[in-house]
């Protein structure tokens, strides 16, 4: 069952709100990363490389849970929880949206390296709004 993104997420989102993204190691302990993030109807995006420890951690296990904290406000932030989904498809036209979210600019962090972008789509289950 899928959840609605609630409309504070997306404006957080649209804002360049950073995100905290929690995936689970092998051994089964919690593995973080501060990412950036926006959303397609109701599921976030995410851009990662294949190779990272989240993408690996994402084909062994695709439940993850991420924050998107509230900049102005320490105490907001939203949850989303779900499982993730991959694809190569769209990866660095993902980033790129990204960089002109968060910086105004390009994404040139890939040029001359054999990064190979993933896009991972987190379709909710649950969502906290605080």
């Amino acid at each position: 069952m899928t959840v609605e993104l609630p409309e504070i997420a997306k404006k957080l989102l649209d804002t360049g709100s950073q995100v905290t993204v929690a995936t689970l190691m092998r051994d089964g302990s919690p593995q973080t990363s501060v990412l950036w993030a926006t959303y397609d109807g109701d599921d976030l995006l995410l851009s990662t490389i294949i190779g990272r420890a989240k993408e690996r951690n994402w084909r062994r296990d695709p439940r993850t849970s991420v924050l998107i904290h509230d900049p102005n406000d320490p105490n907001r932030y939203v949850e989303v929880r779900g499982s993730v989904s991959m694809t190569t498809e769209g990866g660095p036209e993902l980033i790129n949206r990204l960089s002109l979210t968060y910086y105004g600019e390009p994404y040139t962090g890939d040029e001359g390296t054999d990064h190979v972008r993933v896009v991972a789509r987190l379709t909710p289950s649950r969502v906290v709004v605080r």
